[in-house]
């Protein structure tokens, strides 16, 4: 009705809904505006490459989620159809080998918990394929189009059911799991087969592209913990023997066979040695068996994602290289690699259809979130990207954004240290403004172009006339194993002195008020705001958002251990334990120091980094008389996903800053009322 109402308008003025809208000068985007933001992800290339089915995000804010629906567009050109419209929402769209059919994740009435449904490639009703006891992930069509491959846990026994519906519920701490196997489920009707057995769970997987095996990912557990224990395995199909190919203690992921089925590929964070702590590489190793190599030991950068072109003869791969991610190809047999794309840019939802050498990808820049392209390789020297989805061309016209750089300054110690600036709206040259300085999380990781979300929330601090600073400090991917392994042997070595310089810069080319600055930062970022607050009284407000306080207690309570030993050089629990080193990269040591006004901000059930170090941090500060406040979000884990909470984050952030740094008031943005319907007599309907 609010569609037809505009249209009405449009009528009555002589112009047309589009016309009324580019008339409309930009305005600076809401905290609102940003959640509200939809998002395309989860790509697919039919493989004859004329399709593409995806997923769409949309906030819901009568649910108070964000709800995802599959739809699918043809490359040549035309609109995006919407295929499904389930009321819980739609995930993991995959074509059959024939393109007429999908299969997709979704939780439907009448049926408890999710399954894998199929639908036609034109719409229609959808088609219940699986009724299985536990929740199916990750499918996936066998090359002859007769089976959906899955993932799923174990159910449970009978026993054990009873005796949790009588809550008699004891349980044994990290021994409370399922362990999940592979399973297949024939098309045309029957029973699901498990197709793996034995102690363990499979966390990943791939199909050979005739079928005939299956590369796997076999873990102790299905806990996060145990992933650098997963070891790749080749299964047969046809007799149900398994290949162990690697026995180390390196994450290892993406596993896939080549088209001639005699060499595997996958990523790991580790050097030729299978030593961890390295940004992501490509290794190779026979599929029959052997010693695995790196395929490129000196590129530069992080491999986030890596398959085989159609002839197998060179790998296609994405890389972070810092402020951006990339398109390579690289040649198996030389290992000369080239840069496919360039720009400021990040690139996501990659999908590569051999058949016809096609790629798809999201280009998420600063006045684009992410509209799906297309890519075609096959005999090109220099091909290039066209785009397929038109979600969002109209953003920039829509809302004033700001303006993103890539900027450089030297270390401490020398090095060059990279980021990104954002400017404020109304940036004159001449006059300095206030600064919020946000850091990633990670730590191995790097903050990149892109147009950005609601969690860090950009748009809105330029609007009021702040720079955002997000530096890329030492110990993040994309600047090599030296750049990452800052952090190996002590956690805060250089990482918060490169934030720290690279304020001073900004202050130094005139652009920033030293008076008038705030930190904040959500996971790896809290720890460094932690940090920064007990080092530094320069910062007139502060925010940490699920930051580690004392790394001895974190290292027992978090749900992962695996890539925090390298940085303080072995357990707290060993015997000769360094446990002096863990205490003095702990933020809670120093404490007494701070004079920062902090909010701190956890989800309850925060696994990653649990509730009780912002308890720690925050208690040290309020002993002290140190203005602060803890706020919990109940039922949120490691990050806050609940439209409300995502709201209340940043409106309490921005109200800390303004009142602290600018000492003025500021409005909190409130939850959406839904518009009133009009009918066509003008009545309320």
């Amino acid at each position: 009705m609010l569609r037809r109402a505009v249209s009405l308008l449009a009528a009555v003025l002589g112009t047309a809904p589009g016309a009324l809208q580019a008339q409309t000068a930009p305005r600076p985007m809401t905290v609102v505006d940003l959640i509200e933001l939809s998002s395309l992800g989860d790509a697919d290339l039919a493989p004859d490459g004329a399709r593409i089915a995806f997923v769409r995000s949309e906030a819901d804010w009568e649910r108070n989620e964000t709800v995802q629906h599959v739809w699918w567009v043809p490359v040549a050109g035309g609109e995006a159809v919407q295929l499904t419209n389930g009321e819980k929402g739609e995930t993991s769209p995959r074509w059959s080998p024939d393109g007429a059919t999908l299969a997709f994740l979704a939780e439907r009435p009448g049926r408890e918990g999710q399954e894998i449904w199929l639908i036609g490639a034109r719409g229609g009703e959808a088609w219940p394929l699986t009724d299985h006891p536990t929740a199916p992930a990750d499918p996936r069509w066998s090359p002859d189009g007769r089976w959906v491959w899955f993932l799923a846990p174990d159910p449970r026994t009978d026993e054990l059911q009873e005796r949790l519906d009588e809550l008699d519920d004891v349980y044994a701490y990290d021994e409370n799991y399922e362990e999940r196997h592979l399973w297949r489920v024939p098309v045309d009707g029957g029973a699901p087969e498990r197709m793996t057995d034995g102690d363990g769970s499979i966390i990943g997987y791939a199909l050979s592209r005739d079928g005939s095996r299956v590369v796997l990912h076999r873990a102790p557990s299905p806990l996060y913990d145990n992933a650098d224990e997963a070891d790749v395995w080749v299964l047969d199909v046809a007799s149900g023997a398994s290949t162990r190919l690697t026995d180390n203690d390196v994450t290892e992921a993406g596993a896939e066979l080549s088209p001639d089925g005699r060499t595997v590929l996958f990523r790991s964070d580790s050097n030729e040695r299978l030593e961890t702590y390295y940004n992501d590489k490509i290794f190779l190793v026979p599929a029959q068996g052997g010693t695995p190599r790196v395929l490129m030991p000196d590129l530069p950068y992080e491999v986030t994602d890596a398959t085989w072109s159609a002839d197998g003869a060179s790998i296609w791969f994405v890389a972070n290289t810092g402020v951006r991610t990339e398109l390579f190809r690289v040649g198996v047999s030389d290992g000369r690699w080239t840069q496919v794309t360039r720009g400021d840019h990040t690139l996501g939802s990659w999908d590569y259809a051999p058949a016809v050498d096609r790629h798809v990808f999201g280009l998420n820049t600063a006045t684009n979130n992410g509209d799906l392209w297309v890519l075609d390789t096959g005999g090109r020297a220099t091909p290039t990207p066209r785009q397929v989805t038109h979600v969002f061309d109209d953003l920039a016209t829509r809302f004033a954004l700001p303006r993103q750089e890539a900027i450089t300054w030297t270390g401490e110690d020398g090095v060059e240290v990279e980021g990104l600036l954002f400017y404020p709206l109304e940036w004159r040259e001449g006059q300095r403004y206030p600064l919020v300085v946000q850091t990633h999380g990670g730590p191995a990781a790097s903050d990149k172009f892109g147009f950005g979300n609601a969690h860090n929330y950009t748009h809105k601090l330029t609007a009021l006339g702040y720079f955002v600073f997000k530096p890329n400090y030492r110990g993040s991917t994309g600047y090599g194993d030296d750049f990452l392994r800052n952090m190996v042997g002590h956690y805060f070595d250089q990482a918060h002195l490169d934030v720290m310089a690279g304020v001073d810069h900004l202050i130094a080319e005139g652009l920033v008020d030293g008076e008038r600055m705030a930190k904040m930062g959500w996971s790896a970022g809290g720890h460094m705001t932690n940090k920064i607050i007990t080092v530094t009284d320069r910062f007139r407000a502060a925010s940490s958002g699920a930051g580690a306080a004392n790394w001895v207690s974190m290292y027992a309570q978090s749900d992962v251990r695996t890539y925090r030993t390298p940085w303080f050089g072995g357990t707290p629990w060993q015997k000769d334990a360094p446990v002096e080193r863990y205490w003095e990269d702990s933020p809670l040591k120093d404490v007494a120091n701070v004079t920062t006004p902090t909010l701190f901000l956890v989800g309850e059930e925060d696994a990653r980094v649990p509730m009780p170090q912002s308890v720690e941090m925050y208690r040290g500060l309020k002993s002290n008389d140190v203005p602060t406040h803890l706020y919990v979000a109940p039922r949120e884990g490691h990050g806050w996903q609940e439209l409300r909470h995502r709201l209340f984050k940043a409106n309490v952030e921005l109200d800390w800053f303004e009142r602290w740094v600018r000492e003025r008031d500021y409005t909190w943005e409130e939850v959406p009322t839904p518009a009133r319907a009009v009918s066509e007599d003008g009545q309320d309907a």
